[in-house]
């Protein structure tokens, strides 16, 4: 096994969509990072689970689990708005000041069990619909290629992400530092923050390597004591072009990405081994 890296930063975002927070160290179990993705916010006209996608306002809240997860319980979790209040998921008025926030009618809903399909499926919609549904997602402009949805599994044509969970392909997203620093050679005007990419892991990585982690696509990765498998490159969305705390809104992040990135950036991730994974931890390929 040869050493590629070492983590540098462990992300988990307790509400989907919403301001992470990192830790010094995490247990990885099948479903992802613990305490990772718990709540969701859900448009209710439509019943049906929606986030920074459809609503950007969304990144600039701040979400903080308000104990660790244990026995499967999923725990209250404490929400920061941009006004600076804080309203707990168990409050009465959460609902309304999300709804507030975003111009639709939102509600906040922790992980319901996987045989409540009905809680995880897409809205009826038929073929023209749904190509301008995925366009409004990936934020393409003409001429740029599009991603190609035989990629992603059948499943999350079907339903919003897998049921009993609220991840969008996969439950682990990894992100070098080397793909960050070769993205702000390429585009030095834009602000290439991890933050924009949502990771799980940020693996320090060489400089001048550019997107190294795409040499990783079908390999396995060994973290402490968590093994990962990598089964393909993160297409980019217009999550990435989103203003958030200290980011601003950007449309030549996206832009960079489809013109010189293959559209991709990072790695999606599945486990294959569950294990505890801490800051500075060498990331080893298999």
């Amino acid at each position: 096994m040869a050493v590629v890296g070492r983590i540098k930063e462990i992300w988990r975002y307790p509400v989907k969509s919403m301001a992470g927070q990192t830790v010094q160290e995490a247990r990885v179990a099948p479903n992802g990072i613990l305490g990772d993705r718990l709540w969701a916010t859900r448009a209710d006209a439509v019943h049906e689970i929606q986030g920074a996608k459809k609503f950007p306002v969304l990144m600039q809240c701040e979400a903080r689990l308000r104990e660790e997860p244990r026995n499967g319980v999923v725990p209250p979790v404490d929400v920061t708005f941009p006004d600076g209040s804080v309203l707990g998921s168990d409050h009465p008025g959460i609902h309304a000041k999300l709804s507030t926030l975003a111009g639709n009618s939102l509600s906040l809903w922790p992980l319901q069990p996987p045989s409540d399909l009905a809680h995880y499926r897409r809205r009826p919609m038929n073929e023209a619909e749904f190509g301008a549904e995925m366009q409004d997602i990936f934020q393409r402009e003409p001429g740029e290629p599009f991603p190609a949805l035989e990629q992603f599994p059948k499943e999350i044509l079907e339903f919003t992400s897998f049921p009993g969970m609220y991840f969008d392909v996969t439950p682990i997203h990894l992100l070098t530092t080397a793909s960050l620093e070769h993205l702000a050679k390429l585009n030095p005007q834009a602000q290439w923050d991890a933050r924009r990419f949502r990771p799980n892991f940020v693996i320090e990585t060489a400089d001048g390597q550019g997107f190294v982690e795409n040499g990783w696509v079908g390999k396995n990765l060994r973290i402490g004591g968590l093994t990962l498998h990598c089964p393909g490159p993160t297409p980019r969305c217009g999550m990435t072009t989103r203003a958030q705390k200290g980011l601003p809104f950007d449309k030549s992040v996206l832009r960079t990405i489809v013109k010189d990135a293959d559209q991709n950036v990072g790695l999606y991730a599945v486990v294959a081994m569950e294990g505890c994974v801490r800051v500075g931890d060498a990331v080893e390929l298999q």
